[in-house]
């Protein structure tokens, strides 16, 4: 798969290489092991987990650490204002304790955080829009836009620089992945990085957003 990437990629060496999930069929040494020859063959520089729970992932760490292996340096998880719980009541306290680095993935709840979809008819706005529509347009959903919103507003921002800002205001988050269509959603992502959200403002928003 490796030698795939680096064709694909056109490049001698891949800066980090994730395991996509964790396979548990395979014994995590074996899995580390592998990674570990990659770094050593000079084809992969670090390496990081995504979609590992809490448990599992500490166990990659100390396996790595008892058996002289390469160890996992970033973790991927699913982690936005509507996606909490599994990120904060485990994982996160993994990455801090071991100085990992948090690039988490559907930071706007594929969208949903962007004031996009509002109500039902929302839905046909994009390919995705029904099953986004079926998980987030809930009454917990609609709290948390309308919070992102109100920010927003006091800022002259957007409710997605919101979104972001909150996550980036948060110690163990190192940055989100967010993706973008144009160079204009480019330019509107990046100034989330220099909105700074107050203490009162990143509570209010977390508060909208418990269940």
């Amino acid at each position: 798969a490796v030698e795939d990437s680096l064709r694909r990629l056109q490049t001698d060496v891949i800066d980090l290489y994730q395991a996509h999930r964790d396979d548990q069929d395979t014994p995590l040494v074996d899995t580390l092991k592998a990674f570990d020859s990659l770094i050593k063959e000079g084809k992969v520089r670090a390496i990081g987990a995504s979609n590992y729970n809490a448990k599992r992932l500490q166990e990659a760490l100390d396996i790595s650490k008892t058996e002289g292996l390469a160890r996992y340096e970033t973790l991927q998880p699913e982690y936005n204002l509507y996606d909490r719980q599994e990120y904060e009541s485990g994982l996160e306290q993994v990455a801090v304790k071991n100085g990992l680095g948090v690039i988490n993935y559907y930071s706007l709840a594929s969208g949903f955080l962007s004031g996009k979809y509002k109500k039902p008819e929302d839905a046909s706005k994009s390919k995705r829009g029904q099953g986004i529509v079926e998980k987030y347009l809930n009454e917990r959903g609609k709290r948390i836009v309308e919070a992102l919103e109100d920010v927003a507003a006091s800022h002259d921002a957007s409710a997605t620089q919101v979104a972001l800002a909150w996550q980036i205001a948060r110690p163990s988050i190192t940055a989100p992945i967010v993706s973008a269509t144009s160079l204009e959603q480019i330019n509107e992502l990046v100034k989330a990085t220099e909105l700074e959200l107050s203490k009162q403002e990143i509570e209010e928003l977390a508060s909208a957003s418990k269940a």
